[in-house]
């Protein structure tokens, strides 16, 4: 953000305004609680962030903070990525797998196999079934949420293998 571009006499409105809304200089990233998950687990992650592309839906890759392996953004972020999360309790729910949950649903893009659920707020969470690791990636409303997944697929089916995650 640059609103005092190139003058020296905004500088003392610009200390105001942070001192007043509380500024910091990663104001316009995001934050991620980052994973805590099992050795094996990480490692699939660390592998899942070297796979994964600079672009998705359009979008340049913007990590959010801290930085960690185990987290990944993109857009302003618009898209989180977290790999290592735990299973989410809705994927064990049977009204779920019976389509009868008007807030959760299964299924598959490329691949890759997902629950997708509402969040509060708008936009939506999704995250991976069938796979050594859960990944889950957070969209907000108003990004496209199956061209993120279309862009994401690859690099999960890459270095996720499928199976029952830990």
């Amino acid at each position: 953000m640059n609103l005092f571009r190139h003058r020296l006499s905004g500088v003392p409105a610009l200390v105001l305004l942070c001192a007043a809304v509380g500024c910091s200089s990663a104001d316009d990233g995001a934050s991620a609680p980052v994973p805590s998950p099992a050795t094996k687990v990480a490692r699939l992650c660390r592998n899942l962030d070297e796979a994964l592309p600079s672009k998705v839906d359009g979008m340049d890759r913007r990590d959010p903070e801290p930085a960690s392996a185990l987290t990944a953004g993109w857009g302003n972020p618009a898209i989180i990525l977290r790999c290592g999360v735990e299973r989410p309790p809705k994927m064990a729910d049977p009204k779920v797998a019976q389509g009868a949950d008007p807030d959760a649903v299964a299924g598959g893009v490329n691949g890759v196999n997902w629950l997708m659920e509402k969040r509060d707020g708008g936009g939506y969470r999704f995250t991976t079934a069938g796979r050594r690791a859960y990944v889950e990636v957070t969209v907000l409303e108003g990004a496209d949420s199956s061209s993120a997944l279309i862009d994401l697929a690859s690099a999960v089916r890459k270095a996720i293998p499928e199976g029952i995650a830990d």
